[in-house]
Parts: structure tokens; sequence; C-alpha cells
């Protein structure tokens, strides 16, 4: 459910090039040709677009657009740019440097993405850093969160729809029984979710549910303030409701004092052509307001503009 709105028949990549050069050329920068263009391009597009570039004026897009750009602007427009497997390769280098134990970004690249996607961007960040992204995750976090965020990054989970239904029931039970104890970071209870295909911690979660009267993430939230149980409930949310979790991800950064716009950037750049219009839709139903009004309200400029295009605003 994609927001992301190309135009039919869409232009020659070549064409494409020679606008983006025109509008880094002379005086300023033309940011609404550039938006024009990038803001309405999918991912094969955009990826070919670098390339035409490159070869035809022997400069990487992305040196120009850094070189002309500025602010929330520039990272969005990078972000978005870059291909998937690169730019979460470039988030998770950049929230292993900044760790900290509020900071879930590692476990959300982690935990939203299907097997192969995370497998390529653990393949892009060998080709940009020259390590592993989990050697980095290993050096950079700490006790229970490395405990926990290890095994998800290194995760290659089964994506099929089967389900073990005497394993789920076996497991809800187990995860109960380690929750009750508050042995929040024990082996089994760490093993089952990183390990388990997403249906198979669905159905697991639902026995849980109808077994137990109440949802896992209720009985996770013992201590509001303990920032391990914090991540272990948005684990759970990214691996079966990830709009949910989105959803909030982008009413928090939104409803702050003052937009937290690498929040909002990281949500609209890597959800755009996924699933935007069901968060948008979440968040319309939480806050009774549309969430491009929203992002216009708190936004401005050129950044506000290519958000609003991403969001498949009308006017962008």
């Amino acid at each position: 459910m994609s927001t992301l709105r190309v135009p039919q028949p869409v232009p020659p990549v070549a064409d494409d090039c020679e606008q983006l050069r025109k509008a880094f050329a002379g005086w300023g920068t033309n940011e609404d040709l550039i938006i024009s263009i990038l803001g309405h391009r999918n991912a094969a597009q955009r990826k070919l677009i670098r390339e035409t570039y490159y070869e035809t004026y022997g400069e990487d897009l992305l040196k120009a657009l850094d070189k002309e750009l500025s602010n929330d602007f520039e990272r969005l427009v990078l972000l978005w740019t870059l291909d998937p497997a690169e730019r979460d390769a470039f988030l998770a280098n950049e929230a292993t440097k900044r760790w900290t134990s509020s900071n879930q970004v590692l476990m959300e690249i982690a935990c939203t993405r299907a097997s192969d996607q995370l497998l390529f961007a653990r393949k892009a960040y060998h080709a940009r850093y020259k390590k592993s992204l989990e050697e980095d995750v290993a050096h950079h976090t700490t006790g229970d969160f490395r405990k926990l965020l290890l095994p998800l990054v290194s995760s290659y989970r089964y994506e099929g729809d089967e389900v073990n239904l005497t394993l789920a029931k076996t497991e809800a039970k187990l995860l109960h029984e380690k929750i009750s104890k508050k042995a929040y970071n024990d082996d089994d209870l760490i093993r089952i979710l990183a390990t388990r295909s997403k249906a198979q911690i669905n159905a697991t979660l639902n026995h849980y549910k109808d077994e137990f009267g109440k949802d896992i993430n209720k009985d996770l939230k013992a201590d509001p303030k303990d920032e391990f149980l914090a991540l272990l409930r948005s684990t759970v949310k990214c691996l079966v409701r990830p709009e949910r979790y989105f959803e909030k991800a982008a009413r928090l950064a939104i409803n702050k004092r003052g937009t937290d716009e690498g929040a909002l950037t990281r949500v609209v750049a890597t959800r755009a052509e996924i699933d935007l219009k069901i968060i948008a839709e979440e968040y319309h139903r939480r806050s009774s307001v549309p969430l491009d009004k929203a992002v216009a309200k708190d936004t401005t400029g050129d950044y506000e503009k290519m958000l609003l295009a991403l969001l498949g605003h009308d006017d962008a």
C-alpha cells in the first residue's frame, strides 16, 4: 500500500538526468524540480537515474545532491534516493554509532523487513563499511539489549504462511511462564522472537491472548520506564503489526514539542513504497487528523513539499 505517485508514462531517464543537472546549475538550486522528479520515481527508476547520471556527467548524483541541499530536506532526499538496502545499511550504521538504550532503529530494520531485504541490507553494510552489521551491533550494544538485538539483525526467518499450532500453544505457554517470572531476557523468549516466522509468532501470540486473556504487550508493560521492556514490546509490534509501530513513531515525531524530524524522515522515506498508505490510515483513525495535514502543519518549505510528495498528497 504505497503512497508514491509515479507519472504515466514515466519520462525517459536521460530527460530526468538532464532536468536534475539543470536544477543544480547556476545561482541557487531549483528544489521544486528535484522534488517533481525524485519525489515521483520508484526505487528501480531512482537507481537507473543514479547510474545514468554518473555515466552522463561523471558525478555521483548523491554527491551532487549533498552539495546543493541542506538540513532536513537534504537528509530526506538523500535517504529516499538511496537504494533500499543501502538506506537500511546507512540507518543501521548510524544507529550503532549513536546507540542508546532508547534507540529502536536496529530492531525496526531487523523486524519490519522481509528476510531477503534484511540479507541485502547486511550485504550492503559489508560493501559500504567493510565490516559486518553483526559485529558493529555486538560492539556498540550491551547487556540484554545486545542479547536481543544481535540475533534479530542476524536472523533469516522463514517467510511462508505455514503455522504449527501445537508449537504455537507450547511456546505461548513458555512465553507466559517466563514473563510471569519477569525473566524478560530469557534465552527461549529471545529465541522465539528472533527466529520464528512472522506467521508462527502471530499464531503464538493469538494463542497467548486466548489462553491467558491478555495481549502479550500488556504483560510486558510491568515497568513502563524499563527501556528493555519497551524494546521487547516494539519488537512484538514490528513483527506482527508494523503499521501500528510506524503510526506511533510518526505520531510521536509530530506531537513532540518541536518535531522529531529524524524519525519523521525515516518513517516516510522507508515506508512510502511499502505501507505508508496503511500507516496514514491508522494515523487518521488514531488522531482524527489526516497524516498529510499534520505534516503540513508541523513542517515547512522544501522539506514539507518533499514529505507531502512521498505521502501522495494531491498538491505535491
